[in-house]
């Protein structure tokens, strides 16, 4: 390995990978933070339809984003040997000229996008700030490649906190304001030029414009395929919220993102964190299958102790926050979304690392045909039961999507029999104690920032409580565990 790619030692990779996960889960946890701050400020200030508007045009740049550069940054990622010159060049090229093109689309199709998606004046204006923000954000694959290769993540990430922080600043504020939606527009193009700024400080480059055809069609060969790869994942969400967009309007489109991203966020925040350092050690683990299994076991364990009674907890206490928080109450058409949203959460807290599992033992074509099946489910359920039922038809359809899961679940179970009792019923039966328990004490609790306080240390310590008689000792020593096997296979 160390032959095939001169730019790197093997001891060099041994050491940069295991920085580049710390590097990458941590910053994770710190964006993680900041947006759901951010999320939280965004949704007191902004309208029903200026959220729902935000969520369009970000489905719109979604879009753009992968038709871009048809795969040729992963492949320059990918490519064994060392990348040349020409390569570089000619990718540039080639992508730019592809940026350009759709952002010069994208402004053509202005007039037809504000129509079909009820966009006001100032919500053509931010999808505007979009196509601008893309153009500036392409510029930085290259050093982004660059620095991908080198498994430098520890400088690549710096950039992107940069972006969080200096969009979530200038949004919040200037929407505290008074701007209104025109606020997304410029933390947009500040979130741009600052993420270009520092990605060129942190890796100098000087565009060359040369192409070369010998050097491209190497890259297309698996440029290509991996994008097509990644065409699922973009129709099953971005494409799913433009076509909402057009069947819902802007205000019940912001109640249903409301509901979709409160409902997913304790999924988010937990079971992120663990997929991004378990995929590596499922992948060491494949050939010992009885490893895999207690590893699996464990952390479908420790997604399911956390995200379970979150998500309960969400459910029962967001009524009251509603009241609580200030401007909160034009959401409340939208708990009922929320709920069902949280429980399709609760689904993927299980099926999210069975499918990863999957992928780290080889099984990528059954993946592959699991996905197949949820963007078919997603595009003939979700627009049809959002035109026969509005907001909460939607966020029904998501959650029979959902249900399907259970296909998932009998395939991942044949290759690698999981635990199942202790994974995923001790922290059902411990959410369930608690989510009775915060029923009835919540008709009794004021309704103040003091009562839901109250309520949410309650529910901490009887959970708590509840999963250690459940599970015992062996809580504290499965979690050495699981951190010992991680850190070894790093």
């Amino acid at each position: 390995m160390a032959q095939a790619n001169s730019e790197l030692t093997l001891e060099t990779i041994k050491q940069r990978s295991v920085h580049g996960v710390i590097a990458l889960t941590g910053r994770t946890f710190i964006l993680q933070a900041i947006n759901f701050v951010s999320l939280a400020f965004f949704t007191i200030l902004f309208t029903q339809v200026e959220y729902g508007i935000y969520g369009i045009a970000l489905a719109v740049r979604g879009f753009l984003t992968y038709f871009s550069d048809i795969g040729l940054a992963a492949a320059l990622i990918q490519k064994r040997n060392k990348v040349t010159k020409n390569e570089l060049g000619t990718t540039f090229i080639i992508q730019q000229s592809l940026v350009i093109l759709l952002v010069a689309i994208g402004f053509a199709a202005t007039p037809f996008l504000a129509r079909w998606q009820q966009l006001t004046t100032p919500g053509i204006y931010l999808l505007w700030s979009f196509y601008i923000g893309f153009l500036l954000s392409s510029l930085k694959t290259i050093p982004s490649v660059l620095l991908e290769r080198k498994l430098e993540f520890t400088k690549l990430v710096i950039p992107q906190i940069f972006e969080s922080i200096a969009f979530n600043l200038v949004a919040i504020g200037l929407a505290w304001s008074g701007f209104g939606i025109i606020s997304l527009a410029y933390a947009v193009l500040v979130q741009s030029i600052v993420g270009l700024v520092s990605i060129y400080i942190l890796k100098p480059w000087r565009p060359k414009l040369v192409f070369s055809l010998d050097s491209i069609r190497g890259l297309f060969k698996f440029g290509v395929p991996y994008q097509l790869n990644t065409f699922l994942a973009v129709l099953k969400d971005d494409g799913l919220v433009i076509v909402l967009g057009g069947i819902l309007g802007p205000a019940n489109l912001g109640l249903l993102l409301w509901a979709k991203k409160w409902g997913e966020a304790p999924l988010r925040f937990f079971m992120d964190q663990v997929i991004k350092v378990t995929f590596p050690a499922f992948s060491r683990l494949q050939d010992d299958h009885t490893q895999l299994k207690s590893a699996l076991s464990r952390s479908i364990f420790f997604i399911c102790l956390l995200v379970f009674p979150a998500i309960a907890g969400l459910m029962l206490l967001a009524p009251l926050l509603t009241e609580v928080v200030p401007k909160y109450e034009k959401w409340e058409p939208a708990l009922f979304a929320l709920n069902l949203f949280g429980l399709s959460a609760g689904i993927a807290a299980i099926t999210t690392p069975l499918t990863n599992m999957l992928n780290a033992i080889g099984r990528i074509r059954t993946t592959f045909k699991l996905m197949i099946m949820w963007v078919i489910l997603t595009w003939a359920i979700m627009p049809y039961f959002a035109n026969r039922g509005g907001v909460n038809g939607a966020a029904l359809g998501a959650l029979l999507i959902g249900l399907s899961s259970v296909v998932a679940i009998v395939i991942a179970y044949k290759y690698v029999k999981f635990d199942v009792s202790y994974s995923i019923v001790k922290p059902l039966l411990g959410t369930t104690a608690m989510a009775t328990i915060l029923y009835f004490l919540r008709t009794v609790v004021p309704v103040s920032w003091l009562g839901v306080s109250s309520l949410i240390i309650t529910g901490v310590i009887f959970y708590s409580v509840v999963i250690s008689l459940l599970i015992g000792p062996t809580l504290a020593v499965d979690a050495r565990k699981v951190w010992y096997a991680i850190a070894k296979k790093q």
